[in-house]
């Protein structure tokens, strides 16, 4: 898409696109997504969106790269409070963010569809790993036990607050992020 990156108006369109297709993904689901629901929401013609994108796949893929926001471990503070400020901003992200209602419909493609759950998985993985390296350098610099599984860890952090949105259709509160920490991370 080099054409997007140099001409400002075809920046706004895909970005207009891009943010329909997650409020419709949100709004009716990925089995009823259609490129024809995603350009009349956008306001745009179906010819504009297959000129950059091949398919659904490919435009929610898009969408969920390009306006997720990135949730980073911060580089200042104890490790308790550079996980808590990472735990926090994720908290805030899915109470805040589009992308929260998109959850379960991208969820229950995965479920359904190969391809969808090879793109979840990854793009999941991807923003899971930046706690993971976090967790495998507090080891590392004994600020966990040395028998701590990241993996296992990181999922034991983030659970709750996914957990919540998913399950029980509320969201983790941000402010409970330091109270959830002190109750899964050790010591």
């Amino acid at each position: 898409m080099v054409d997007a990156e140099l001409d400002p108006r075809i920046e706004r369109s895909r970005r207009v696109i891009l943010e329909a297709v997650l409020e419709e993904l949100g709004s009716v689901g990925y089995g009823a997504l259609t490129i024809e629901s995603v350009a009349a929401r956008a306001g745009v013609g179906k010819s504009t969106i297959y000129r950059y994108w091949p398919g659904k796949l490919a435009l929610v893929e898009d969408a969920f790269r390009t306006l997720k926001a990135k949730v980073l471990v911060p580089d200042e503070g104890t490790f308790r409070e550079r996980i808590t400020g990472f735990l926090t901003q994720l908290a805030t992200l899915i109470e805040e963010s589009t992308y929260s209602a998109c959850m379960p419909a991208l969820i229950d493609a995965a479920e359904r569809d190969p391809q969808v759950r090879e793109f979840h998985c990854a793009f999941s993985a991807e923003r899971l790993a930046v706690l993971v390296d976090a967790l495998r350098e507090a080891v590392a610099a004994g600020d966990l036990p040395k028998d701590t599984d990241p993996e296992m860890l990181a999922d034991a952090l983030v659970g709750p607050i996914v957990m919540r949105r998913l399950m029980y259709a509320e969201v983790f509160d941000p402010k409970l992020v330091p109270a959830l920490v002190d109750q899964v991370l050790p010591g």
